[in-house]
């Protein structure tokens, strides 16, 4: 038989492979890895007799593309001792499912002679809704309060990128009592039992290219098919449960029971409970874990839990500067990594004892394995030097520091109170005095231009946020800093770096921190970039547009008509040609913004005029799209839909 290697260890050919084993002899097998065959997968070329003889011990060989040289043709395997293992196919039932795993050590075999881990947890099905453009959205698309146990949305878990004990949940699920009618109406969907509702649980990513990493699933959350999970029969084993799936002796085990992307339910609840191990101390070390994890998860903006900017908190008093309090965070950070890292190992050293396993397994975790975001060897990897991890992770501590400052400048935070201060609806509700230290926009509309047109313009908001933050005498130096790692330009001084890159690129890296579903949204007139604006979503309201027409378009082109008239007389009393040339190229890319001004506000009155009102919880996908081209990066929102049309 010569076919995929699937057939050897995937769950959903258990039953076929144990009937072979049941009934057939494996004599002998030639397995070739990906790109051996000239394929892109592997291949078992299996030899069967045609009779059960469990105690048969066959040959099996194993060949990798990096095994063979130049000269080789596939079908030429190499003479080595170390690709050539003898095992009888009744070694094969020690473990779940039986795998073909032929190249696992007495050691391994013998650790699924314990009690498994569906002896602690439950599964019953799982969440699938049918139409998730519908029924899903990233939190922070909807209104802040609609979200939790008994309202209309509930936090959803859909897998995510490598990421061990918190974090990775920042969709949330119609949970309505009409969506979750639906749910178990509908031959499309599904939805997990209501014994099951709002329990503790385990989450993992479901489809995964990388190591498996588990996290905490927290009562008032529920997952889809790609977040899958199982849930805790008695809480205090949380932590137990968290210790043993993420150590490194199971990794290995999964590699036995299910060497493929796709690691199922089944696959984790079949993983051996060591017996023995000390639950107490294995718990007290997977808390201290979890609290690290869930405090860094929680330091970012696109995490429900999030309260304050770490570099404003790092210290233990007001750091006096940018550059000190970004010290303290560093100094905090390091530390914070190491002792993760020696946590984990610990770990991995208990579980490996109790599974009998520490000649086989190493404690060791690689620097890109500690899942925290303040750790730029996991968040950037690949091959950068660890000096450039670091300074590109200051780069977007920067960038994040400035998304923050805007944010405050919407009234979404305060510098006054922790956490979301409002992310409501069409302004209603909004209290201007949660924010005395620095005060939030009147209208949540926020000027982004290149030219200082406007006193309330987001580069003059951002140096006023610097100077109340830190000590004013230092704002110079906290200018000079931040605009350091904005990619400055040449000759150019530290308030027209900030304000080139608000009106260039800060709308750009707010897309890609908030998936392509922004908060902020840039109105811009065009190309010119005559006129730009964000406006808080959570605030904008069906007089939104008329306002900004009124307060800024209307005005801006007074200014500019009487901008160029000026340069027109400068141009006349210019003492030289060059002077002229100067300000007659200024002159003309003015008037081609006033161009571009006078068509975008037609454009915009058009709209004002419809009262545009939103439904937040239709999604930014679907309201983005109201307002025509008056928005900006509108296809890289709305995805190809938009663009064929």
């Amino acid at each position: 038989m010569v076919t995929m290697q699937s057939w050897m260890f995937l769950t959903s050919l258990e039953k076929m492979r144990i009937r072979i084993l049941s009934k057939k002899t494996i004599t002998g097998m030639a397995h070739m890895g990906s790109g051996v065959m000239g394929i892109a997968f592997g291949v078992a070329a299996t030899v069967f007799r045609n009779i059960n003889a469990p105690d048969y011990v066959a040959t099996y060989s194993y060949t990798t593309i990096d095994d063979l040289d130049s000269k080789q043709t596939p079908s030429e395997f190499p003479a080595r001792s170390d690709r050539f293992t003898r095992i009888a196919q009744r070694e094969f039932k020690m473990i779940p499912g039986s795998p073909v795993a032929y190249w696992v050590s007495d050691s391994f075999r013998g650790v699924f002679d314990n009690p498994s881990v569906e002896s602690l947890t439950i599964s019953d099905g799982q969440n699938k809704t049918g139409d998730n453009d519908k029924f899903v959205r990233l939190w922070w698309e909807i209104r802040a309060t609609d979200i939790g146990r008994e309202r209309k949305w509930l936090p959803y878990s859909k897998g995510g990128s490598f990421r061990k004990w918190f974090g990775n949940i920042d969709c949330v699920v119609d949970w309505s009592a009409d969506a979750r009618a639906h749910y178990r109406k509908s031959s499309r969907c599904r939805i997990v039992p209501e014994y099951l509702f709002y329990r503790l649980g385990v989450t993992w990513s479901r489809i995964t290219s990388s190591r498996p990493s588990f996290r905490v699933l927290p009562e008032d959350a529920t997952f889809d098919m790609v977040g899958s999970s199982v849930f805790i029969i008695d809480d205090s084993n949380l932590n137990l449960l968290l210790g043993i799936l993420n150590c490194k002796a199971v990794c290995a085990l999964f590699s036995i029971v299910n060497p493929t992307l796709d690691l199922q339910v089944k696959n984790v609840r079949d993983i051996p409970v060591p017996r023995g191990v000390n639950s107490i101390v294995a718990g007290e070390r997977v808390a201290q874990l979890t609290s690290i994890a869930s405090c860094d998860w929680d330091a970012c903006e696109g995490s429900l839990g999030f309260r304050s900017l770490s570099i404003l908190t790092a210290s233990s008093g007001p750091p006096p500067t940018l550059e000190s309090g970004y010290t303290a965070w560093i100094t905090q950070n390091r530390d914070t990594i190491v002792e993760m890292k020696r946590l984990e190992e610990e770990n991995n050293r208990l579980f490996a004892d109790a599974y009998g396993l520490a000649d086989e397994i190493t404690p060791d975790v690689p620097m890109e394995q500690i899942t925290l975001s303040v750790n730029p060897a996991y968040r950037y990897g690949g091959k950068l030097t660890e000096d450039e991890q670091w300074s590109r992770f200051r780069r977007d501590t920067m960038e994040a520091l400035v998304s923050y400052a805007i944010g405050c400048m919407m009234g979404r935070y305060s510098l006054d109170a922790p956490g979301l201060i409002y992310a409501h609806s069409g302004n209603e509700g909004f209290e201007p005095r949660r924010y005395p230290t620095f005060p939030a926009d009147d209208d949540g509309i926020v000027p982004l231009t290149d030219s200082e047109w406007f006193s309330d313009d987001a580069a003059h908001r951002l140096i006023e946020f610097l100077s109340v933050t830190w000590d004013k005498a230092h704002l110079d130096a906290n200018l000079i800093l931040l605009a350091e790692n904005l990619s400055p330009k040449k000759n150019e001084s530290s308030r027209e770096t900030l304000r080139r890159y608000l009106c260039d690129s800060f709308f750009k890296d707010h897309l890609q921190t908030y998936k392509k579903r922004p908060i902020y949204w840039l109105f811009s007139s065009g190309k010119q970039k005559a006129f730009q604006c964000l406006v808080y979503l959570h605030r904008y309201n069906e007089g939104t547009l008329s306002r900004m027409r009124s307060e800024y378009v209307i005005p801006l082109q007074g200014k500019m008509a009487a901008r160029i008239e000026k340069l027109q007389g400068d141009i006349q009393a210019a003492a030289s040609t060059a002077a002229q040339r100067r300000l007659q190229k200024e002159r003309e890319a003015l008037v081609k913004k006033q161009a571009e001004l006078l068509k975008f506000d037609e454009t915009l009155r058009h709209y004002a005029d419809q009262r545009i009102a939103l439904d937040l919880d239709d999604g930014v996908k679907v309201n983005y799209g109201k307002f025509g081209d008056l928005l900006a990066e509108v296809k890289a929102v709305q995805g190809k839909k938009a663009e064929d049309e």
